[in-house]
């Protein structure tokens, strides 16, 4: 029952090699989530979702000697991490870059009116909008005076 604490702790792929994977994994999948159906996600917002995909396969891999070493893995871990803290942070600090960093609402109800273009353009069958509706308490759109589609994925209304 002996430890080869070398194999441990110890890389057996450079760090930087680690750190690049992490952000390109991290960036690619980001940027095709960012353009994909936001319903998808729930209440979280794609970003939240990545990160924790990611971070639990990361540390799955470093706990299960994927890598060969839990140093590989904790790099990982904090190269993801450290991704989504640089893209919150230039979101909040540069507002110009809002609309490429965060999906911007959609307007799917106004004035009692249903927007099927928009509807249509994400992909919500007009039921599962209805089933939203109701869950906020709205049996029909001329109820509503707006609903819209957040980044985050979530329906926000406003009622008439």
């Amino acid at each position: 029952m002996t430890i080869d604490w070398s194999s441990v702790f110890i890389p057996a792929v450079g760090l930087a090699e680690i750190i690049l994977r992490g952000s390109i994994m991290y960036l690619g999948l980001f940027a095709i989530l960012r353009f994909v159906s936001r319903r998808q996600a729930g209440n979280f917002g794609p970003a939240d979702l990545l990160v924790i995909v990611l971070i639990a396969d990361a540390a799955q891999n470093g706990l299960g000697k994927e890598y060969s070493s839990v140093t590989e893995g904790l790099v990982l871990v904090l190269t993801i991490v450290a991704w989504e803290y640089i893209i919150d942070w230039l979101r909040y600090r540069f507002p110009t870059l809002r609309p490429i960093l965060a999906a911007p609402p959609i307007t799917l109800v106004e004035g009692g009116k249903l927007k099927t273009t928009n509807l249509e353009h994400e992909m919500i069958p007009e039921e599962d909008l209805r089933s939203q509706l109701r869950e906020k308490g709205v049996l029909s759109y001329d109820e509503v005076r707006l609903a819209r589609l957040e980044g985050d994925g979530r329906l926000s209304v406003i009622r008439m």
